[in-house]
């Protein structure tokens, strides 16, 4: 173990609304939720404003909408999260060379490599602070919360103790006075099931499990999970920061503080989870040809199953009905706690006529049924999806509003201007154009998993 707080673990504060709102002067200060838009949609995240009427992610957005209203509804941008992520963990690594990315929007910061001159609270806590000052900079005003500790655990514990826009130190030796009063679900991997299992032996908080011995953890939640648990519920944690591997799989995955039993809303998740890792392949400029879900039940028992393409694909849509199907096989009643989307098998190239962008494009709008599609050119379709960056002739760039009965409105609106006007086009307006910034070469980062801070 450390003897001094050099992990450092940062969090984006609700990071994709926060992108959301920075580039949306109109939603500034109002609640946004980033998610599927549709009946069967779910969301990501939510904006600090909107989880104030209870809006959290994994929720459907059927609900979504019925506790907030009036909140704007988007259906994401991943060129804008990918390239806000990519400023900020560039500066993470000018700090130090061991980064470990966990997501899009956190990671992990290794201090004792930084060559600092001295590793005392008040010297990382300075970095800490400089650090928060600098992605406000680089990212154009998001916030950050910062946790500090002797260990991956702590300083991640840390980090979610001030939020948003927090900042945590845990000095060495305290450790355990932090985690004695917090529930046991603080621990990574204690999900509902095994809180259950800890509750009927009388284990609520870290101070009670901190009296129970490693032999009977193991019997009361198995062998594996029980040495873990017992080594974190003594703030025992000697994992390494990992700086980026060769990527030989991309994945996402989800743990939900509900266990999930509805079939459609597992779908929704896998379908969404597709996306994610579609983004992060063609941005890795990757493609592959076995595609594996990860599903973890309510008494934590895991299973993976998986099928394997002739040629390589990197199309959304293609990555989604493989997994859906390969959901259609598992017997989830008891309920589900975990779900993630693999594709593994990785190649530099793609068999287009087999695979094209055109078919995934095409399945995708299909799955937006409150957005209308309009052909562009004769073989690519076009949906306005709500928050989808767009660019008039005459108006300039803005954003998608809504669309529906025939009609797509915009709110022509920059980062860099104020709140915009709102206008209304068919939607096939000949002047109006889906816009996307121009290709850059930058840092991949590995996979996200989906769920709300």
């Amino acid at each position: 173990m450390r003897q001094v707080a050099s992990v450092l673990h940062l969090d984006l504060d609700a990071f994709f609304a926060a992108v959301e709102q920075r580039d949306k002067p109109s939603l500034r200060g109002k609640p946004v939720v980033v998610g599927g838009v549709g009946g069967r949609g779910v969301v990501s995240t939510a904006s600090y404003e909107a989880r104030k009427y209870g809006v959290r992610s994994a929720m459907s957005t059927r609900e979504a909408r019925a506790r907030c209203p009036h909140a704007a509804f988007l259906s994401g941008r991943f060129h804008a999260y990918r390239s806000t992520s990519e400023a900020v963990m560039t500066l993470l690594r000018e700090t130090s060379p061991l980064v470990e990315p966990l997501s899009l929007d956190e990671a992990f910061v290794d201090l004792a490599a930084a060559g600092l001159p001295d590793l005392e609270i008040d010297t990382v806590t300075e970095v800490a602070e400089r650090l928060r000052r600098q992605v406000a900079e680089v990212t154009g005003g998001l916030t950050a919360s910062v946790g500090l500790g002797t260990s991956k655990f702590i300083a991640k514990v840390a980090s979610d103790l001030d939020k948003p826009d927090g900042l945590v130190v845990v000095p060495p030796g305290t450790e355990m006075d932090l985690l004695r009063p917090m529930h046991v679900s603080v621990i990574p991997g204690v999900g509902p099931a095994t809180t259950e299992r800890l509750r009927r032996a009388g284990v609520h908080t870290v101070a009670d499990l901190e009296t129970v011995s490693e032999d009977e953890l193991v019997r009361i939640v198995g062998a594996a999970h029980g040495h873990s648990l017992h080594e974190l519920g003594h703030a025992r944690d000697d994992r390494p920061v990992v700086s980026e591997r060769e990527t030989k799989s991309v994945s996402v995955e989800g743990t939900y503080d509900t266990d999930l039993t509805d079939r459609k809303l597992m779908a929704a998740l896998l379908t969404r989870q597709a996306r994610s890792v579609s983004e992060r392949l063609r941005a890795s400029g990757l493609a592959g040809r076995t595609v594996t879900i990860k599903v973890r039940l309510h008494d934590f028992t895991t299973m993976n199953r998986s099928t394997t393409l002739s040629s390589p694909t990197d199309v959304a849509a293609t990555i989604g009905r493989l997994a859906v199907g390969l959901l259609a096989d598992l017997d989830t009643t008891g309920g589900v706690r975990l779900l993630g989307v693999g594709v593994s098998g990785l190649a530099d190239w793609i068999q287009e006529d087999l695979f094209g962008d055109n078919v995934g494009d095409a399945d995708e709008a299909t799955s937006l049924p409150d957005a209308d599609v309009v052909s562009t050119s004769s073989t690519i379709p076009v949906t306005w999806a709500p928050g989808m960056d767009v660019e008039h002739a005459t108006m300039g760039r803005g954003w998608v509003w809504g669309s529906g009965r025939g009609v797509v409105t915009v709110r022509f609106e920059t980062a860099q201007t104020t709140p915009g006007p709102v206008r209304s086009y068919p939607i096939d307006e000949p002047e109006l154009k889906p816009w996307r910034p121009e290709p850059t070469t930058g840092a991949t980062v590995p996979d996200m998993p989906e769920r709300h801070r």
